[in-house]
C-alpha cells in the first residue's frame, strides 16, 4: 500500500469537511493508497492525463473536491481539498488550478527528498 501524504493546508482543509463527505473522500483515498481507482475519482482537466485526479463528493446541496496524484511510485500526494462555491457550470475555477499546480511541484521535490 502506498503512503498518503498532504501538501500544505490540504490536511486541515480536509478535516473542515461535513464527516460524511471527510468520510467518503477518505475511503476513496484509501482505494487509491490500495491501486484501485476510486468510483467517485476523475481525471483533472488541464494536467495532461490520469495522474491528478478529483474526487466530487455532493453534500446537503454543496460541492467538495479533493485532488491528488498517483504519479509517484511510493505516495499518494494529497495536493488540494476545497468546496466549490460557484454556482455555475462544474469547471474548476481558474485560481484553484494555479494553486493544484504549485502544490505538484511542491509534491515532486517533497518526492525527490524523501523517497529516491
Amino acid at each position: 500500500m502506498k503512503r498518503l501524504d498532504f501538501i500544505v493546508s490540504s490536511r486541515e482543509d480536509l478535516r473542515a469537511f461535513p464527516e460524511e463527505v471527510k468520510d467518503d473522500i477518505g475511503y476513496a483515498l484509501f482505494e487509491a493508497q490500495e491501486g484501485r481507482k476510486p468510483a467517485a475519482a476523475k481525471p483533472l482537466k488541464g494536467f495532461g492525463g490520469a495522474g491528478v485526479l478529483e474526487i466530487i463528493e455532493d453534500f446537503s446541496g454543496d460541492t467538495y473536491r479533493a485532488v491528488y496524484t498517483v504519479n509517484f511510485k511510493k505516495v499518494i500526494y494529497v495536493l488540494h481539498c476545497f468546496q466549490k462555491k460557484s454556482k455555475h457550470g462544474i469547471k474548476t475555477p481558474p485560481q484553484h488550478l494555479t494553486l493544484i499546480k504549485r502544490r505538484l511541484k511542491i509534491a515532486e521535490q517533497d518526492y525527490k527528498i524523501n523517497y529516491e
